[in-house]
């Protein structure tokens, strides 16, 4: 039995290789595309709101409420970024289910890129918000013998969101496949419902750390700017 999609090569020429992962990967863009678009063609302002609409219009609504309660600011301003990912890593998992499909989430590969993208977001919304000075400085904060940990720190938090939903995903699978080895006939539809249910609340998971992490990076960032015009404006 397969578990990464990676071990998967559905076409190969020379180095390049199509492998399950990124197949699927395509897929679920695709899919996240398509029914953004069938949602939102038809939105007018005299016109009334279809099913697929008011369900876009709900989803996205809490997903905004979400991050103002964790981020107590704006939500628009991280909504494109932390709802993509959520909706991305839900889908995938969701998807479990369907004979022949691989959740992208479980390779390494994938989760270590989903991660990659919090690492670059974090310091571009930092030096979008203060300047590439000020935020270089904070690495040398509270003293510059700091420097090295607080590099190791970010490399590390960024090693934590890809290991975690890998290794939550894979454990989900082989468990399950021990169980229906065991038991066939009813554990199968058991483990289903049971990894739905993982898969949703690991996309939830991994996009609020995201958003802490972040958030937090952009409010220390205000913090010390607020306090350095302060101090600017003190005799």
């Amino acid at each position: 039995m397969q578990f990464n999609p990676d071990q998967i090569v559905l076409w190969q020429y020379g180095p390049f290789k199509l492998s399950a992962t990124l197949l699927f990967t395509w897929g679920v863009m695709a899919l996240l595309v398509l029914g953004s678009w069938l949602a939102t063609r038809r939105i007018r302002p005299t016109l009334r709101p279809g099913r697929w609409q008011n369900f876009l219009e709900a989803l996205v609504e809490v997903i905004r409420n979400q991050i103002r309660e964790v981020t107590h600011q704006d939500p628009d301003r991280y909504l494109w970024f932390v709802g993509t990912l959520f909706l991305f890593i839900a889908l995938s998992n969701l998807l479990a289910p369907v004979p022949g499909y691989l959740p992208p989430t479980a390779s390494l590969s994938t989760t270590t890129a989903l991660a990659l993208c919090v690492f670059v977001a974090v310091p571009w919304v930092g030096i979008r918000e203060v300047g590439l000075k000020a935020y270089l400085r904070q690495y040398l904060e509270p003293h510059p013998l700091m420097l090295p940990f607080n590099v190791i720190g970010e490399f590390s938090r960024t090693l934590a969101l890809a290991v975690r939903l890998y290794g939550n995903l894979m454990s989900g699978a082989v468990i399950g496949a021990v169980l229906i080895t065991l038991v066939p006939f009813f554990f199968p539809v058991v483990m289903q419902l049971l990894g739905l249910l993982t898969g949703f609340i690991q996309a939830y998971i991994f996009a609020i750390l995201a958003l802490v992490y972040i958030a937090s990076g952009c409010r220390v960032q205000q913090e010390r700017r607020a306090r350095l015009r302060t101090q600017e404006e003190s005799p």
